[in-house]
């Protein structure tokens, strides 16, 4: 319906004209764009004037990836969507998603052009949107050798286990039997972490309140950021059309995150330009542990062996793709995993049951037993299974064109993957396909890591999200807390069955409605901390 509101008052002078074109040429708008000898993918139907398929988004309550698993269904594994100005293909099965994230992962290793996003992350200079080539090879590198290793994830911990602590007090402190915004906290939660990744050593210098005013205003912006770049805004179809982009005000609302972004960025560089100023000299022994600032900090200012120098412009776009990818996945994971525990009882009690056994003892969760949590950490798969974090991993657009599953992929197509689908498909997960059950990978060696894919919820290949490890180990701590200190009910009036489940796309999943449960204590946390 957004969608709708958005496109009418631009082609509501072009009705008349379309009408004309669709009766008297409907075999060229059925048949689209083909070129002679090209075996293209089959299309959903009528390719209208204009729009392309839109008109399939338009007529349809469905958010996108439920949509295109429908179209799916009736078209094909591999189907061609001309959206606006833009040529999509369509991957729904797990044979054609391999052939695009291993066969040919290279050609299709490219991210396509996000009108106006792109000066928000500055130029395409950070990880995510970075084109392929030498540039995104060596910043990809710093990801994973420098800021999201094992040992970095490690190191941390502490940060974590505070964070956790002071979430659990905060929910023990409500009123009893009252209802809180489970969903409020939890992002609230997620942001605080890898605010405190970021710059512990600056919040440990007295300025706590400050960076925590920044981290609100950016949790605001961060949810309408998120939104936007999910791909199917009318200024992303439409990037050539002048009026479009003016009337969507997409510019207007893009350059107001940017100064948010970028200011709370340039604010947390110079307060870390600061203290290193007033450090220098001191031995190493004297200095703190790192934080990831001071790791990217470092890398501008010693490395040679980049091959150029990190410029501010990524060293700013880095600490976006932080906060966002750091801490909006690790709560909607924690979120809608507490949502199918609360819809489905039996499994909560088996995920409680297990945390209360192994931390009973202890009066609190500690992340060195985690590992001990073998049931919760299938509840956890078949989350991510159910729930895929980025529904249609995040599109990539053909560098050279070739074949995938024997239809012709022209150069600039983009490739949208609808890993949901592909993650709820009874070809690969049975009858049961759609049932929240975690038993399921009992005996199921399918992976996550981007090895399988029929269960894709970080992508695969080069393009593969190099933060699983951090993502992870910001959701399973304070999820088994949640579980081992408190019992959780739902409001009065709802039941289990009729709980609202539904979605709110984007970029990541996260629920249309925020998640409103009673907390009651079972593990008082507040002696404790």
């Amino acid at each position: 319906m957004e969608l709708l509101l958005q496109i009418i008052p631009i082609f509501l002078l072009l009705i008349i004209s379309i009408i004309i074109i669709i009766i008297f040429s409907p075999k060229r708008w059925a048949q689209g764009r083909k070129k002679p000898g090209r075996q293209l993918a089959p299309a959903p139907g009528w390719r209208l004037p204009v729009i392309g398929h839109l008109h399939h988004f338009l007529t349809s309550r469905q958010p996108p990836h439920r949509l295109l698993r429908e179209l799916s269904r009736k078209h094909g594994d591999v189907i061609r969507l001309e959206l606006g100005e833009i040529s999509h293909v369509l991957i729904s099965s797990a044979e054609a998603a391999m052939e695009v994230m291993r066969t040919h992962d290279v050609k299709f290793a490219q991210r396509p052009p996000h009108p106006h996003y792109e000066k928000v992350v500055y130029g395409g200079m950070d990880l995510i949107q970075a084109p392929y080539g030498d540039y995104w090879r060596q910043l990809r590198r710093i990801a994973t050798l420098e800021l999201l290793t094992a040992k970095r994830v490690r190191s941390l911990r502490r940060v974590r286990e505070a964070e956790v602590r002071t979430l659990v007090a905060s929910i023990a402190a409500s009123s009893p039997g009252a209802t809180i915004d489970l969903t409020r906290m939890l992002f609230s939660f997620t942001y605080s972490v890898t605010t405190t990744y970021v710059m512990y050593r600056i919040i440990s210098m007295s300025t706590f309140g400050d960076v925590s005013r920044g981290q609100e205003e950016f949790i605001k912006v961060a949810e309408k950021l998120v939104e936007y770049a999910g791909g199917f805004k009318v200024a992303y179809l439409f990037p050539s059309n002048a009026l479009v982009q003016m009337l969507s005000g997409t510019e207007e609302f893009l350059d107001g995150i940017q100064k948010v972004v970028d200011g709370l960025a340039e604010s947390m560089i110079e307060q870390h330009q600061a203290r290193r100023a007033a450090q220098e000299g001191k031995s190493r022994a004297e200095e703190e542990e790192e934080d990831l600032l001071d790791v990217l900090l470092n890398l501008q200012e010693n490395d040679t062996t980049l091959g150029f120098r990190l410029s501010t412009d990524a060293v700013k776009g880095f600490l976006l793709d932080i906060f966002l990818a750091g801490s909006e996945t690790p709560a909607a994971l924690i979120e809608w995993t507490m949502s199918e525990l609360i819809k489905n009882p039996e499994v909560m009690y088996k995920a409680q049951s297990e945390v209360r056994r192994v931390f009973g003892g202890k009066g609190r969760v500690e992340e060195a037993g985690i590992c001990e949590l073998a049931y919760l950490k299938l509840v956890i798969k078949e989350t991510l299974r159910l729930h895929t974090p980025a529904p249609l991993v995040l599109p990539r657009e053909c560098r050279e064109e070739c074949r995938i599953s024997g239809y012709d992929i022209p150069l600039k197509t983009r490739i949208l993957v609808n890993a949901w689908a592909i993650a709820r498909d009874p070809r690969y997960w049975g009858e049961e396909a759609e049932k929240f059950m975690p038993e399921r990978f009992l005996n199921n060696k399918v992976s996550f890591r981007g090895g399988d894919f029929e269960f894709l919820p970080f992508g695969a290949g080069r393009r593969m999200c190099p933060g699983m490890t951090f993502g992870l180990a910001a959701a399973e701590l304070p999820l088994a807390s949640l579980l081992f200190h408190f019992d959780w009910e739902l409001p009065r009036g709802v039941e289990p069955t009729s709980f609202n489940m539904d979605e709110k796309f984007g970029v990541t999943l996260r629920r249309e409605n925020h998640l409103e449960l009673i907390p009651v204590v079972r593990y008082n946390p507040l002696p404790s901390i």
